[in-house]
């Protein structure tokens, strides 16, 4: 199903973004359902990569050395890959029991842009998403310029889904791209998507509500750079970097 609905994607798109756990769903049950990095997932997002000539992101269960992972992975075309372990575990449903938290970011590149992977929980933790290291270094003002978070998110709580993905844009002065899944999960908790685009200003570009949808939008990173150049806020900001210990 999956399968069909990217083939029919635009052939002009860069970038397809999938929810949180898009092959299982939400689960706890990870020692069963848990693939290796060379499983038939990984193999699957390399072969629809290359065929459409797209990246392909979302999140899937990994297991490695023992341990098992909530894992985004940034499919390439030509089948390099990169990948975010979820840091923030979701300790209401208890998946720091069954998962092991990342503790590096993955912030991609493509055409000139940088693009911070984030996972669905690590929404409500913005210092995670914006480190600023360095007193000196002007590129720290603007270290990313789209945050991307895939999500299972459920509807009882889309209202702050909603808020924080505006609050990431407007603080970050960048696009944010969230993608929420649809419908009930096996403990009949609905999902109402609430899949959004949001501008640097705050603005809404894209929104849909309890649907399932395919959108396709083009950014303008003009945009992007004059609203940082007419609101030179992020220069004002503080610095600090979070230590793994």
């Amino acid at each position: 199903m999956l399968e069909s609905k990217i083939k029919s994607i635009n052939e002009k798109t860069h970038i397809v973004v999938l929810p949180e756990m898009f092959s299982t769903g939400f689960s706890m049950n990870s020692a069963e359902l848990a693939e290796p990095m060379d499983g038939v997932t990984v193999r699957w997002m390399k072969r629809i990569c290359k065929e459409k000539n797209i990246i392909l992101t979302g999140s899937i269960i990994i297991k490695e050395e023992n341990k098992f992972y909530n894992r985004l992975i940034w499919m390439q075309p030509d089948g390099n890959f990169g990948y975010y372990d979820k840091r923030h575990l979701f300790g209401l449903s208890l998946e720091h029991n069954y998962y092991a938290p990342g503790n590096k970011r993955l912030i991609a590149t493509v055409n000139g842009w940088r693009i911070n992977l984030q996972v669905c929980y690590d929404l409500r933790f913005p210092v995670w998403a914006r480190q600023r290291p360095s007193l000196t270094d002007e590129q720290y003002a603007a270290e990313f310029d789209m945050l991307i978070y895939v999500a299972n998110w459920p509807e009882r709580r889309n209202h702050a889904w909603k808020s924080l993905l505006m609050a990431r844009a407007i603080e970050n002065q960048s696009y944010v791209v969230g993608v929420n899944r649809v419908g009930k999960d096996n403990k009949e908790i609905n999902h109402s998507g609430d899949s959004m685009i949001i501008g640097p200003l705050g603005e809404v570009l894209y929104h849909k509500f309890n649907e399932e949808d395919i959108f396709t939008i083009t950014l303008e990173k003009e945009n992007l750079d004059k609203v940082r150049a007419d609101l030179p806020f992020l220069k004002d900001g503080d610095h600090f970097s979070i230590i793994n210990e």
